[in-house]
């Protein structure tokens, strides 16, 4: 067990911290919270380096992002800017501390008066969320994506989670279940249709730019007084992709009241009012760099990472839960359900969400 208060005491003195607490329920890194005593509280987190291979990266893209979104802040000042998360740096100048059994920890900037949900509460929160996003593609719209290094390569490319699922059943399959045969058919069922955005992308309907990676409902938070988007987290996924993998990725968690734990996997269903309120509020910022093109490609997205998440949830359970945290046994096997359950709500209100796009400003 790593001595939490010796890692904190690398980014401030130890006579400083008050306490170290665990904070958030992130299903990859460690989190916790450093209260101290004359100071502002921070955040301390361990980066999975079992997912994370390059920690470096990670840290090279936070540095680029924080200060290019704290720049077009100053530029809008005095109007009023959502806050950034910056990493903080430790006693020697570093911005990250590796401890002596290979763990990478890090501190970042602290959002206080600020709260975050697993779900949507309302449908101005949906436009919250959607607001956040847009406004955070659209902000880092003009800096180059080649600046950035890709710290997970690969990543949300579903025909590679294709590849792994087939590699990793050959090797060992797992027992007939109701379950797993029903995670298996629901594999092969929509295994043609796994390079629809790749596809996209080659054919030049669609092109890369910066996105978040990571935009689920949790990591979006609201200033407690007025409601409205306070700042994004979670920037260890901000790399060059597909908007699309941020739309599909946020429309996919926002849009399942539920949550991806849901206990009943086959009640779940996508909503699609808290869809047209999400877009209504991304389009607003989104809008004005997207094509008409781009925007149809929307309901192909959110059912293309719902169904993503439930190949990598499966896999993993197949792999011995190695990526994502896991309490029971079973865990990665019914959060996978959820998402292909998920999947086919999306895909059965195929022309209503449609219909949807076509109400929405662009």
């Amino acid at each position: 067990m790593a001595d939490l208060t010796k890692i904190a005491g690398h980014f401030v003195p130890k006579r400083e911290i008050a306490a170290v607490v665990p904070h958030g329920n992130g299903n990859v890194n460690d989190t916790y919270l450093v209260r101290t005593v004359t100071g502002l509280p921070f955040i301390l987190q361990r980066l999975n380096n079992a997912v994370f291979l390059d920690p470096a990266a990670v840290m090279h893209n936070l540095r680029l992002i924080s200060h290019h979104l704290l720049a077009h802040c100053a530029a809008r000042r005095p109007t009023p800017c959502w806050r950034v998360v910056e990493p903080l740096p430790t006693s020697s100048g570093a911005d990250w501390y590796a401890d002596s059994a290979g763990g990478w920890w890090r501190a970042l900037s602290y959002i206080d008066n600020a709260v975050t949900f697993d779900t949507i509460q309302s449908a101005a929160h949906g436009r919250e969320i959607g607001h956040a996003l847009g406004l955070f593609q659209r902000q880092l719209a003009d800096l180059d994506p080649a600046r950035l290094r890709d710290t997970l390569p690969g990543f949300h490319i579903t025909p590679r989670y294709l590849a792994e699922f087939q590699a990793s059943w050959a090797a060992a399959p797992a027992k007939a279940t109701p379950e797993i045969t029903y995670c298996h058919a629901s594999i092969d069922q929509a295994a043609p249709r796994l390079n629809v955005l790749e596809s996209a992308r080659a054919a030049g309907t669609i092109r890369e730019r910066i996105i978040h990676g990571d935009p689920k409902v949790a990591n979006v938070l609201l200033d407690r007084e007025s409601g409205q988007v306070a700042a994004l987290i979670d920037l260890d996924t901000v790399k060059p992709g597909l908007p699309h993998y941020d739309v599909g990725d946020c429309l996919r968690s926002a849009c399942n009241q539920l949550g991806e734990e849901a206990a009943d996997p086959a009640a779940v269903r996508f909503d699609l009012d808290l869809c047209h309120a999400i877009l209504e509020g991304y389009l607003a910022e989104a809008g004005s760099f997207l094509s008409p093109a781009e925007i149809a490609l929307f309901p192909d997205a959110a059912w293309l990472i719902a169904f993503e998440l439930g190949l990598r949830f499966f896999t993993d359970h197949l792999r011995g839960n190695i990526y994502f945290k896991a309490s029971q046994p079973d865990q990665n096997l019914h959060r996978a359900m959820v998402q292909f359950h998920l999947a086919e709500s999306i895909e059965a209100q195929d022309n209503a969400f449609r219909r949807l796009l076509t109400d929405l400003p662009a």
